[in-house]
This record gives structure tokens, sequence and C-alpha cells, in this order.
């Protein structure tokens, strides 16, 4: 897959809350760094690293948020890294703009960055 094809099968598994099709575009010792990491999970200071711990932290967002998707705003894709641009959309808040940057290597994921007000 290239990377604009990794970005549209992310969206797709995120808003079927298809973990295991999410989990498989990471490498296995990815790295992913999130705002609401550093408020809900102090701990991890904002990243979290390899595919058990983005498995808790993914499952928890879609147990607490069973309507949590994602509208696709625009990706831009290179060889190496994709930004994205969507808005999270949850029932009862308000909808936020949000952008990420995955790094790609060998039709991986090995780093995700989330940025958002």
């Amino acid at each position: 897959m290239t990377p604009h094809e990794i970005a549209k099968q992310w969206l797709k598994a995120f808003n079927e809350h298809n973990l295991e099709n999410l989990l498989a575009l990471y490498g296995d010792n990815a790295e992913h760094f999130s705002p609401k990491l550093k408020i809900r999970k102090p701990e991890t200071n904002g990243l979290i690293k390899g595919k058990a711990a983005m498995h808790l932290w993914w499952q928890d967002a879609f147990d607490r948020l069973p309507t949590l998707a994602y509208k696709e705003v625009s990706i831009t894709a290179n060889n190496e890294r994709v930004f994205m641009e969507y808005t999270r959309i949850v029932s009862g808040e308000e909808n936020m703009n949000v952008a990420e940057v995955l790094e790609i290597k060998n039709g991986l994921i090995v780093a995700s960055r989330v940025y958002h007000g």
C-alpha cells in the first residue's frame, strides 16, 4: 500500500472501531503521541510505544466513546509521511479539528503524532 492508501485504511479502521485492522497498519515498535494521552494518562507524557500500549489506549477510547468517528478533511502524502486533517466527531461534544502525521517505513506506520487545540 502507498502511504495515502495506508491513511485511508487507517481512517476506515478507526471509524469501524476495528482495532485489529488499525493495529495491523503499525510496526510492532511504533510510537504514538497525542495531547489526549497527556491529559488522560499523564504518566505517559503523551507518548506510548508498541502495539500493546496502542491497543489499550484505543480500546479505552472506543469503550468510552462509542460514537467516536473521524471525518476526513484532507490527506497529503509523500513516500515516507502522511499529513492528515480530520474532524473528530463524538455525540454530545463539540466537533474538533485534528491534524495527524504518520511516519511510514517499509509499508507500516512507525510513528504517529496528533495535533489539536
